[in-house]
């Protein structure tokens, strides 16, 4: 249970929001983890890792279109930034954006 909270915190210090709807956002994040509804977001970067192994320096947790999805913002080596949106559920990578950072 701790790792849960952590991975969840985890993500939600990642987003970097401040708004005061962040603790629904944060509630909402772990209610859908503790109802299986997403993977952890350690499973997900090990799931990204083959086409972008790095550092997240951004990610949120967002519903698109009736699914939950993971935005990412990877910086990998040397100096690349590869963006991802990831099916929250699967783990399946929906989009992937690389950029020379």
């Amino acid at each position: 249970m701790k790792k849960l909270i952590t991975i969840v915190g985890f993500v939600l210090v990642l987003a970097g929001s401040a708004q005061a709807d962040d603790d629904d956002d944060q509630d909402r994040a772990f209610r859908a983890l503790e109802a299986g509804e997403i993977l952890p977001l350690d499973v997900i970067l090990r799931r990204v890792s083959d086409v972008a192994a790095g550092v997240p320096i951004e990610v949120e947790l967002e519903r698109d279109d009736g699914i939950w999805v993971y935005s990412l913002e990877i910086r990998t080596q040397p100096g690349r930034i590869v963006e991802l949106e990831v099916d929250a559920a699967t783990g399946r990578i929906l989009e992937i954006e690389d950029y020379e950072g």
